[in-house]
């Protein structure tokens, strides 16, 4: 065995990002692990505000810059780009051979990251393991699977998924959503600070809205972000807008925001993630279809509409209400999420179902502990 082990982690949007910061950090204060890390797609692009400069400045060094997105933003390109990762990524890990390579939840480049761990023989751990996603991001989710060697769980739902996929169960690991554990420990931007950062008066109430393309639905994208920003702009109330991903459609969701809205906006491209999560913690409500919704909001007991049915089938706390894109829903479930009514009971009621603020820790003893063999290499299928 060798003195440390090495954990390759790789990141291509903000989103798994606040999953694996956690563990990289915890990675940097131990001595028994390294990390490499590879950023790619979204956190090397201008145009989707260049996150990589946050990750730089947060300290963390960055290994390997992978190049790979192709310009358009349909589904021809999202699939030409991962082709781009696949070559790319196959000779960084061919060349560093890390110990185990980490993947986070179920975008496009985690996938990417499994076959080219998995043909190489190199055992993979997968973050966020076994949860429903309501689009084309359930089937990445439930495909790395089967190519992660170890699963690491954010609940019992997730957890009990797993192994009826036919997952062997000692591979399985109930662990909770690491990207909790920065909010538990207290790593949020203060109002105050985002106030003076982004030139915003956060004395008054806000609604925090983020809205991604769904990759299923690219036609209707323009029409999905008209009737969020036409019910939006019936609100007196002032809106954050953080812009989506760089998923097919990305460009008609940036296009109807600012074609559609009519008052009191801020449009922010990107920002750090803890940034995002002093945004959220002091929000009246989110709006729009981001995981975040999901995952984070319930610790900080904010409210959220949640749109369509990217986040379908996951796990709800009592903070959510589901809505349509129409634009007569939408306001009506506003209307009902800012409520005192049920601001209170989200207040009293709402539980995170999605882990305690500690998964880190568990993830990174289990890497200390489990031995790296051909039994964990060679996958057996229960059914």
């Amino acid at each position: 065995m060798k003195e440390k082990r090495t954990l390759m982690f790789l990141t291509g949007s903000r989103g798994e990002w606040g999953y694996i910061r956690p563990l990289i950090r915890l990675c940097e204060e131990n001595t028994d692990f390294d990390y490499e890390l590879c950023v790619t797609n979204m956190h090397l692009l201008p145009s989707f505000g260049s996150s990589v400069r946050e990750i730089e400045r947060d300290g963390f060094t960055i290994h390997h810059r992978l190049h790979m997105a192709f310009d358009g933003y349909s589904h021809v390109t999202m699939v030409k780009s991962l082709g781009v990762l696949i070559m790319s990524l196959a000779d960084v890990v061919a060349a560093r051979r890390p110990d185990w390579i980490v993947l986070a939840g179920d975008r496009g480049e985690q996938l990417a990251g499994a076959m080219v761990g998995a043909f190489n023989y190199i055992p993979i751990a997968h973050i966020q393991a076994g949860e429903l996603s309501g689009n084309i991001d359930g089937m990445t989710r439930h495909a790395i699977g089967k190519y992660a060697h170890m699963h690491l769980c954010s609940n019992k739902n997730a957890f009990d998924r797993v192994i009826r996929l036919g997952e062997q169960p000692e591979r399985v690991h109930n662990v909770g959503a690491p990207q909790l554990d920065e909010i538990v420990n207290g790593e949020v931007t203060s109002k105050t600070e985002l106030a003076e950062k982004y030139k915003l008066d956060l004395s008054r109430d806000y609604v925090l809205v983020v809205q991604h393309p769904v990759t299923e639905d690219y036609a209707m994208a323009s029409d999905q972000i008209r009737e969020t920003i036409l019910a939006l702009n019936e609100m007196d109330r002032q809106k954050i807008v953080i812009l989506p991903n760089n998923d097919a459609g990305s460009h008609l969701i940036q296009d109807g925001i600012q074609q559609h809205r009519d008052g009191n906006y801020h449009v922010i491209s990107n920002l750090p993630r803890a940034d995002y999560l002093g945004l959220l913690k002091n929000a009246a409500c989110l709006i729009g279809n981001s995981s975040s919704g999901i995952l984070e909001a319930p610790t900080f007991k904010v409210p959220v509409v949640n749109l369509g049915r990217r986040q379908a089938g996951r796990m709800q706390a009592e903070n959510i209400i589901n809505a349509e894109f129409a634009q007569a829903t939408i306001k009506d479930a506003l209307h009902e999420a800012l409520a005192e009514a049920f601001q209170l009971k989200v207040r009293k009621t709402c539980q995170n179902p999605y882990g305690d603020g500690r998964s880190s820790r568990r993830i990174l003893e289990l890497f200390r502990s489990t031995v790296i063999d051909d039994e964990l290499l060679t996958k057996v299928l229960t059914y």
